[in-house]
């Protein structure tokens, strides 16, 4: 019945990759999902983000953006109400495509070619949406309905804060468990690192370039900066905790933005790097913020120069869910019951929304979805069958989770064939 909905969650994907959902810019890509749960005969219903809600929160996450007017949309699948309670949990906002000239074509303009589908957040994680979407009506289309409430929620700021999904916590969205949607390649990601987005603005002092002694060039104090900082990162991957022994450098520094100076000829007064941090799980995000603030003060000795350490974005903790617990033990059946074998168990080095059901909302949570490649790069693009696979995984857990019941009011499944 899953699979007789491929066509349909392909469709999906292609319309919401046309909306190019960025920071600031989701409503368009909300609509879509409106309209989306709408067709599965339910009523979406609007989660809006309240600035200082979000800001008394302690996973608040800090933003220089105003979020008036963002809304994640939400829709209820009710049933008899005697089953265990399911988040299905996706983002509608992506990141930037730039430089769009290196990409075959544009990356707002989804394109099919053998199985994939490419497109900016045609992966990470449209595709996910709409595997949430196609279990549902792969239900429905069987005539069946949850025991257990399951709710289906796509959220924004994903990709720079987690304040969308911890508006959904705030307002009382929970549920005994929660599974994210995001492309993990088939496998379970049970645990996650935090991550820390932080700036670091170095003022200089301005000069003609013939006098250039005379200045003090912020950009080349930022090289100074840099290097401290990875004096930092690779005092942090040292020492490993167990989850992430396996990898050979799970703390990642990225130098994702630079901006400094105003004229060739000028010698720079000011620079701005926008950097990403990542730390284990169990570690306060308040420690790592203390060392970024002492290694960046190890270069101030220099007294020509001056430097604020700021924050704007993500400052969450990471998480682990135990490999044994009863949502990690039936998700993997399901999906078992799907590909033939069990999908692995990953702590991921990156930071997904699971980290805020899971620490603030009581809700055991994990990342299960399609194989993506590329993700924030170039040329992104899913695997239809995995977008299939794990739309079939997802309804067989909503089954076992849940429990299912013939349906009281049905629902017309969309013809797959239309």
């Amino acid at each position: 019945a899953v699979a007789a909905e491929q066509r349909a969650m392909v469709d999906l994907v292609r319309e919401l990759v046309a909306a190019p959902t960025l920071l600031g810019h989701e409503a368009a890509g909300q609509e879509v999902m409106r309209r989306a749960f709408r067709e599965l005969g339910l009523e979406p219903f609007d989660v809006p983000l309240d600035a200082g809600e979000l800001e008394r929160h302690p996973a608040g996450a800090p933003h220089s953006w105003s979020v008036d007017g963002k809304a994640n949309v939400l829709a209820d699948w009710n049933g008899s109400g005697d089953g265990r309670s399911l988040i299905l949990n996706g983002h509608i906002d992506v990141v930037s495509p730039e430089p769009a000239a290196l990409w075959t074509g544009d990356p707002f303009r989804a394109r099919v070619e053998d199985d994939w589908i490419y497109g900016r957040g045609a992966g990470d994680m449209k595709s996910g949406l709409a595997a949430m979407v196609g279990a549902v009506r792969g239900l429905q289309r069987l005539g069946v309905e949850p025991r257990g409430r399951v709710q289906l929620q796509s959220v924004v700021e994903e990709e720079c804060t987690g304040n969308g999904a911890l508006a959904c916590v705030v307002a009382g969205h929970t549920a005994d468990a929660a599974i994210l949607t995001e492309p993990t390649q088939g496998a379970i990601w049970n645990a996650q690192v935090g991550v820390l987005w932080f700036q670091v603005r170095a003022i200089g002092a301005p000069a003609h370039a013939g006098d250039a002694g005379e200045g003090a060039n912020a950009i080349e104090a930022s090289y100074r900066v840099i290097e401290a900082l990875r004096a930092l990162e690779a005092e942090l991957n040292a020492a490993k905790p167990p989850l992430f022994e396996a990898y050979p450098h799970p703390i990642n520094l990225n130098v994702g933005m630079i901006r400094g100076g105003d004229w060739p000829s000028t010698v720079a007064g000011e620079c701005l790097l926008h950097c990403r941090l990542a730390l284990y799980p169990g570690e306060p995000v308040g420690a790592l913020k203390e060392r970024v603030e002492e290694a960046v003060a190890s270069v101030a000795a220099d007294s020509r120069f001056h430097f604020d350490v700021l924050y704007d974005g993500f400052q969450c903790e990471g998480y682990e869910l135990e490999p044994d617990a009863s949502l990690v033990a039936g998700l993997s059946d399901a999906a078992a019951r799907v590909t033939g074998s069990k999908p692995p168990l990953y702590a991921s080095t990156a930071t997904t929304d699971a980290r805020t059901f899971h620490l603030y909302g009581g809700t055991p949570a994990v990342s299960f979805g399609p194989l993506a490649e590329n993700e924030h790069g170039v040329d992104e693009r899913v695997l239809i069958p995995s977008m299939t696979q794990t739309a079939q995984a997802i309804a067989l857990f909503v089954a076992d989770w849940c429990g299912v019941a013939r349906a009281r009011h049905e629902v017309r499944a969309a013809d797959s064939e239309a």
